[in-house]
């Protein structure tokens, strides 16, 4: 769902969908394999315009900062808008090199459950707001970082540990 919303409500032409070596933040015991994981995701994303990938574990990256600025070295000219939902932008703070991340590119931040309210007021919204964009101002293309919009609209309370949960 968060694909589809940054799909049609960005315009974007395609939505690479990372999948994880392993979240820096959360407990890897029972993760399955890698190749297991983008399995799943291929079989959730039916557009053609998501790319699932796990290249992050090709190029050695272990945090979001090294993977965006490997992304912008190799794909001069290519507009890239990071998404991530909003129960991300809650712990954003935590992450390694947040501030340049949100340099680097446009945010697109997608509500989630629980998070409409509470997330704008996390410390990395906090940090940001001066950079926020409206929502009703059209897609992030073209918009120099940093940047970040909030797209509320249908959400969905399932999130990879919910699939994987289900799974078992």
């Amino acid at each position: 769902m968060v694909a589809q919303t940054a799909l049609r409500r960005l315009k974007l032409d395609r939505v690479w969908w990372l999948v994880t070596p392993a979240n820096p933040l959360k407990n890897h015991d029972g993760l399955p394999p890698l190749n297991e994981r983008m399995a799943g995701a291929r079989l959730l994303a039916r557009d053609p315009r998501i790319c699932v990938t796990g290249f992050e574990a090709e190029i050695g990256a272990r945090y979001t900062f090294d993977t965006l600025s490997y992304l912008k070295r190799r794909c001069v000219g290519v507009e890239f808008i990071w998404i991530m939902g909003a129960d991300n932008l809650r712990q954003f703070h935590l992450w390694q090199r947040w501030a340049d991340i949100a340099r680097l590119m446009p945010m697109a931040v997608i509500d989630r459950p629980g998070s409409t309210l509470s997330v704008l007021s996390s410390k990395a919204a906090q940090a940001l707001r001066a950079y926020r964009v409206d929502e009703s101002d059209g897609p992030l293309l073209g918009k120099t970082a940093p940047a970040f919009v909030f797209l509320h609209g249908k959400r969905s309370h399932l999130s990879s540990s919910a699939l994987r949960r289900a799974r078992t």
